[in-house]
């Protein structure tokens, strides 16, 4: 029987699986750690196939580039063997609620959902940590040392003698605060729908780096555009330079700018005219004008077409030399067999062409750049402090009127979900209950926020974060109970852990023949049954947030996932009576813990019972 691989995917391998199916004959093989032959690329073929002249070594291109970016990488592409272990008493409406709260490092979470929400997300706000010049809470594997750092950038001798003072300008805090966000940005990509779109808060420090990152990973093309909020009005006093009172908002799409964003409807426009066959309105002109209007530059648009009174009817241009129709022939002959060409006649007996608009057609205007109506930073905290009886326990939180104008300009419609993998305070959660309430739609939302420590009333902004997505949605429950009854107010916690399989750490030969029984039960103790199923969850790349329903079979406990979609039995001493029910009901999917069959002959039985009853059904052991 199949196993579970019980780690997110190897990006790395992938990617050399794409390479080999574009450029075979940049396929070698290396030796790995252990002196194991495996497949790899030969980088300097690679770069040759790119180039259109002979690669002698590396050449100086457009990048951006610092410290610790090729590490960044290979962190954003390595597996990892962890899981999201749920938490039922923190979570509210836990079986039935389609909105997730993840406790642990985004780095890590947006592995994990990788399989699961691949391709699925719309809308991506984050709100990163500024660079204020200190070290983040966010240390990753690769991330350097300080002594490291400065002789990497030159700013040491090899005698350890600093070369430059440390200030927040000599690019350390910049380096370490690109390496946190890159592998992050590179991840949250790979979630979004084709007409997804990611919007990033930044400040001046560090847009400029904001941009080379994203123009990078989703290219240049995809640019949105730089969002100006009016963050604050009034203050700063004591500032003696200039007064601050905006931050960016940085707007990419995945790969379709066009349907990533929507746009603002303005009233119809009126049908003020009115012929034999009903109202209409004038419309564009036909007759094609300015640069290249002439006959010359489109032969083949210069035609006749009926006139009103049955004569031949030329694109002419003003000067009187032969023009050109701004359509082809078969769109203009329909337009004059349906009644819709409206003629002007000009002094010289030639004719100006348009279109008539039977429709009241509505118009529609782009958004702009500049952010109207999306609340202030004092907003923000007046919502913190509605919630938390008149304290804010958190500085600086962005305002809900700026998520939900986001969502507009974002087009979030029903059913679409929200990520914001730094949620801090948990405003992009608040906003989405809110435009809920409002928008006649029901977006769900993803929030992931580290339990970085706090000292106070809560011990880390995730109880924050979670504290304020509950009274929020009991209050926003509260305020539109007879108008949305159905209101979606809850959120399952999952958290970021260690793997849910026992830790191995002898090498073969090390391991004694005593030593063979401790080892049967590959699941670690501490772990219970519905530990078992969110890791299966997330390595088979189901929604996380499907109902899930518990229910006795043969006296075992066995979960079923939206229905059929899944079912998994973790309990000892499963039987073939038990099994054959199970495959009765012909799930999509079933898994079972390996060591938990009551004999061996159960379980070379259970894929057969299985093709025998249920053949569609896939199924693993954990």
């Amino acid at each position: 029987m199949e196993k579970l691989k019980l780690h997110t995917p190897d990006l790395t391998a992938e990617n050399i699986e794409k390479l080999a199916a574009l450029f075979p004959n940049c396929v070698t093989e290396a030796k790995d750690d252990q002196g194991q032959l495996k497949r790899a690329i030969d980088f300097d073929q690679l770069r040759q196939e790119l180039s259109n002249h002979i690669v002698d070594g590396p050449r100086e291109r457009y990048h951006l580039d610092w410290p610790g970016k090729r590490e960044a990488l290979v962190a954003a592409n390595a597996p990892i063997a962890k899981t999201l272990r749920p938490c039922r008493e923190e979570s509210v409406n836990f079986d039935k609620t389609k909105n997730l709260f993840i406790e642990g490092d985004n780095l890590d979470a947006l592995k994990l959902l990788q399989e699961t929400y691949l391709g699925k997300i719309k809308l991506i706000y984050i709100d990163p940590p500024y660079n204020t010049g200190n070290d983040f809470i966010y240390e990753d594997d690769f991330a350097e040392d300080t002594d490291g750092f400065l002789r990497k950038s030159n700013q040491k001798n090899e005698q350890g003698e600093r070369l430059i003072a440390n200030t927040e300008a000599n690019g350390r805090f910049h380096s370490a605060w690109l390496s946190m966000l890159y592998p992050r940005i590179k991840i949250a990509r790979n979630l979004l729908q084709d007409d997804g779109v990611i919007f990033i808060s930044i400040n001046d420090i560090e847009v400029s780096n904001v941009r080379k990152i994203c123009d990078e990973i989703f290219g240049r093309e995809n640019f949105l555009g730089q969002l100006v909020w009016h963050s604050k009005k009034g203050g700063g006093g004591g500032v003696k330079t200039v007064v601050n009172e905006h931050e960016y908002i940085v707007a990419y799409a995945k790969e379709n700018p066009e349907m990533a964003v929507g746009r603002v409807e303005v009233e119809a426009q009126a049908l003020n005219l009115s012929d034999d066959i009903g109202p209409y309105r004038k419309s564009r002109e036909l007759n094609k004008w300015g640069a290249g209007s002439a006959r010359a530059d489109r032969p083949t648009m210069y035609f006749p077409i009926p006139g009103p009174n049955g004569e031949d009817v030329y694109p002419i241009r003003n000067d009187g030399s032969e023009g050109r129709w701004r359509l082809g022939k078969k769109a203009m002959l329909k337009i004059v067999s349906e009644k819709n060409a409206l003629y002007e006649r000009r002094q010289d007996g030639s004719y100006i062409v348009f279109e008539k608009i039977r429709s009241a057609d509505v118009r529609y205007k782009s958004y702009r750049t500049i952010l109207t109506d999306a609340g202030t930073a004092s907003d923000g905290t007046a919502r913190l402090k509605e919630l938390f009886d008149g304290k804010a326990p958190f500085d600086f939180p962005k305002p809900v009127q700026l998520l939900t104008k986001l969502f507009v300009i974002g087009a979030l419609d029903d059913q679409d979900v929200v990520l914001d993998f730094f949620a801090g305070s948990g405003t992009t959660a608040d906003a989405v209950m809110q435009y809920a309430a409002t928008a006649d739609c029901s977006p769900n939302f993803i929030l992931v926020q580290i339990p970085q420590k706090l000292i106070g009333k809560f011990s880390s902004i995730a109880e924050l974060t979670k504290e304020r997505l509950r009274r929020a949605g009991a209050k926003i429950k509260a305020e539109n109970s007879t108008t949305i009854p159905n209101l979606d107010i809850g959120f399952r916690v999952l958290k970021v852990d260690n793997s849910n399989m026992a830790d191995v750490y002898y090498a073969p030969d090390a391991v004694k023949q005593d030593d063979l029984v401790a080892h049967t039960d590959n699941i670690k103790p501490d772990r219970t049954p519905e530990d078992l199923l969110f890791q299966v969850l997330v390595d088979w790349g189901v929604d996380l947030a499907l109902p899930i329903e518990q229910q006795k079979i043969a006296g075992k406990a066995v979960f079923f996932v939206d229905g059929n979609a899944l079912a998994a039995c973790f309990d000892p001493k499963i039987s073939e009576d038990l099994v054959k029910e199970l495959a009765k009901r012909k799930p999509l999917r079933a898994v079972f813990r390996d060591s938990s069959y009551a004999s061996d002959s159960t379980k070379i039985n259970v894929e057969q019972i299985f093709k025998l009853l249920s053949p569609e059904t896939e199924v693993k052991s954990l």
